[in-house]
């Protein structure tokens, strides 16, 4: 049972009652938001613990709503679990590269949406010494807390799957990283991306990084790693 702050949004009021009462009766708080204005005016209002967001909304569509929460300071850091009938690779991986942290195709069973959201909130405030420490390797410095990256002091606007990543093979320089020990660490074990995901967040990773980009090298037939110098 949760007593966290869910913020619904999905503009086909069935679906729209449907989350909500299952996630009440799971103990979770519910605002509901039944377009992407409503979103970002709620989440920026009262940051909620999590968002559970339809893509296909009219005017400002889901995609939008995720890429405005995850460059505002205030919700950079709540988790998005996107919401999407098409179930199409496309769309999952342009959500996933705009910093979602999870999807749930429609139609889906309230079970399932459950362990979902569990599995996301869990991830948020797992927190270890180890995960919030701040890594400085020579001109790339990583600050968990305030989730930042400064490359040659210059500061990168990451997504929040883009940081994971990075936190993980700076955190381990010189080690290699499988892609699938790279995509249990920036999703959680039980979620399905494929291998394409990881190569398309890799190459963001590199652009925004500038020179430093090099350094995440490809150890072919294996994975990458963060080479410190």
């Amino acid at each position: 049972m949760g007593s966290e702050h869910i913020l619904v949004v999905d503009d086909e009021e069935d679906i729209l009652e449907l989350v909500s009462y299952n996630l009440s009766k799971a103990g979770y708080r519910v605002t509901k938001a039944v377009s992407g204005e409503e979103a970002l005016k709620s989440a920026r209002a009262r940051p909620p613990d999590l968002v559970l967001l339809d893509l296909m909304l009219p005017g400002v569509d889901g995609f939008e709503v995720c890429n405005t929460l995850k460059r505002d300071p205030r919700t950079a850091n709540v988790p998005v679990v996107m919401l999407t009938a098409r179930g199409e690779e496309p769309d999952i991986v342009a959500g996933l590269e705009l910093g979602a942290d999870d999807y749930i195709t429609k139609p889906f069973s309230p079970r399932v949406m459950l362990a979902r959201i569990r599995a996301v909130l869990r991830r948020k405030t797992k927190a270890p010494a180890e995960e919030t420490a701040v890594i400085k390797l020579k001109d790339l410095v990583i600050h968990p807390g305030r989730h930042e990256v400064a490359a040659r002091g210059k500061r990168a606007d990451l997504t929040s799957t883009e940081f994971r990543i990075l936190h993980l093979l700076a955190r381990r320089p010189g080690w290699v990283f499988t892609r699938q020990q790279i995509i249990d660490a920036a999703r959680g074990d039980e979620y399905p991306v494929t291998d394409r995901s990881v190569d398309v967040h890799i190459v963001g990773l590199r652009k925004k990084l500038g020179s430093l980009g090099e350094r995440i090298e490809t150890v072919r037939g294996v994975g990458y790693r963060y080479r410190e110098s």
